[in-house]
């Protein structure tokens, strides 16, 4: 396994962030680079990026709320957001096409987890396509059902990890 260095996003990481999001989502999925922008001013706790070389290859960003409800287009912008909330919502969890498949994903997903409990939060939660449900089960998510979400034009399904003391 390559060195991979996971840490808190800068302001700096904004242009790279951009482009691995509009590598990773079609354009009616991906976030534009207003919104990344305003994700890393906002709440850079729960911005984290993914370096190898030296190069950003992945990114994991998400907002906080005390609501479960996951079908609020408004949250993706923030509106909404309570860094106080006991639950994250994962807005986007990307590696550059070009490394994924190593294992990227996974250790930026861990390293949340961490980062999770040390700001004492009580579930991360998330919406994902059918073909991802099984890799987040896999990394201890419990699959919660079909999402009222229509982001996109697309079927979601909703996970939940759930904090353990």
């Amino acid at each position: 396994m390559e060195n991979v260095n996971i840490r808190q996003v800068t302001a700096e990481d904004l242009e790279a962030c951009f482009v691995i999001e509009t590598a990773c989502f079609p354009p009616s999925e991906s976030a534009d680079k207003e919104t990344i922008a305003l994700r890393i001013a906002k709440f850079p706790q729960g911005f984290l990026v993914a370096e190898v070389a030296g190069q950003l290859v992945g990114m994991l960003n998400s907002g906080c709320t005390n609501k479960a409800d996951l079908s609020s287009e408004d949250l993706k912008k923030l509106i909404g957001h309570d860094a106080a909330g006991g639950n994250l919502v994962v807005f986007s969890l990307a590696v550059h096409p070009n490394f994924q498949k190593r294992g990227i994903a996974r250790r930026l997903m861990k390293y949340f987890f961490e980062e999770a409990r040390r700001l004492e939060k009580q579930k991360i939660l998330l919406i994902c396509k059918q073909e991802l449900v099984g890799y987040y089960q896999r990394l201890g998510f419990v699959h919660l059902g079909g999402s009222k979400s229509t982001h996109g034009g697309s079927v979601w399904h909703e996970m939940g990890f759930f904090m353990m003391d």
